[in-house]
């Protein structure tokens, strides 16, 4: 009998027509996670979701098996928790309330988002702190859905590009159970973490472990990457295609401690998607 792998992988899928489409789009590249944008990412405001489109999607995560630990939805790019203008944030924080509202009524329990941006208008610290107050803030208004910060390529003003920032988020958000980490392989590297060799891969996670801890990641983005180690650009590419090599995916996916988590594919060839899902099952020994 063939074994099971404990692995959830799969890719962020599209959305379009309604939310009810993205788990019929993940099952047809093979995926057994899968993330989306549950509204449009490219606008403030989106219309409610409907009783229909609801009901679909959790129908249809119940018939393709998709439970709410394999789904990692993705905020809107607009969003900046950590804006330093009252407009500003008063607009992001308005708009992530709404998203984990949306979490919450279609029975998803994490919601990934890029914590925020200094806009050389404030200090690297004074950004980190308003983030968390944003989360906070969005936690005593929400209920049962994790706040799931993605470290970033440290690219322009983005924060959250070391383990040291975001455990400084983590250590000022006050409900511990409701906050959580997406790794992005690309972004890690782009960071400044080489995690391209057996000794680099160690290293780096082992100081993940002692900084943020393994018990607060909730997912990961698997992404080649266009640009080197510690370029701070984030530039996404093809499992194979870029400059990470497939050492950093074979060791992830022989690493029972990234089991059971969405490992969601942001390649920019979504043609290639179920062929990159068969190729990191290939890699398990």
């Amino acid at each position: 009998m063939e074994k099971k792998s404990k692995k959830k992988i799969g890719a962020h899928v599209s959305a379009t027509g309604g939310v009810e489409n993205a788990p019929e789009n993940a099952h047809a590249i093979g995926a057994t996670a899968f993330a989306l944008f549950t509204r449009n990412q490219r606008q403030w405001r989106s219309a409610p979701l409907s009783a229909k489109s609801i009901a679909l999607f959790k129908e249809r995560c119940a018939k393709y098996g998709y439970e709410a630990g394999d789904i990692l939805p993705h905020d809107s790019y607009l969003i900046n928790l950590g804006h330093p203008e009252a407009e500003g944030l008063e607009k992001s924080r308005a708009a992530f309330l709404d998203e984990m509202q949306r979490c919450e009524q279609l029975g998803l329990d994490r919601l990934n988002f890029h914590p925020g941006s200094h806009l050389k208008a404030m200090t690297e610290e004074a950004c980190l702190t308003r983030i968390a107050e944003s989360i906070n803030w969005t936690l005593e208004q929400t209920t049962g859905v994790t706040a799931v910060i993605e470290n970033t390529a440290g690219q322009g003003t983005n924060l959250g590009y070391t383990f040291e920032q975001l455990a400084y988020i983590i250590n000022k958000v006050e409900d511990k159970t409701r906050v959580g980490v997406c790794l992005d392989t690309a972004h890690t590297l782009a960071a400044g973490y080489e995690i391209r060799t057996e000794e680099g891969f160690r290293d780096t996670f082992a100081k993940f472990d002692a900084v943020v801890g393994f018990q607060y990641l909730r997912g990961m983005h698997l992404n080649d990457s266009k640009k080197e180690l510690a370029t701070r650009v984030d530039r996404h590419d093809s499992v194979g295609k870029g400059v990470m090599g497939m050492k950093m995916f074979e060791l992830l996916m022989n690493d029972a401690r990234f089991d059971g988590i969405p490992l969601i594919l942001e390649t920019p060839d979504e043609s290639l998607w179920a062929e990159e899902i068969k190729l990191l099952y290939s890699l398990e020994k």
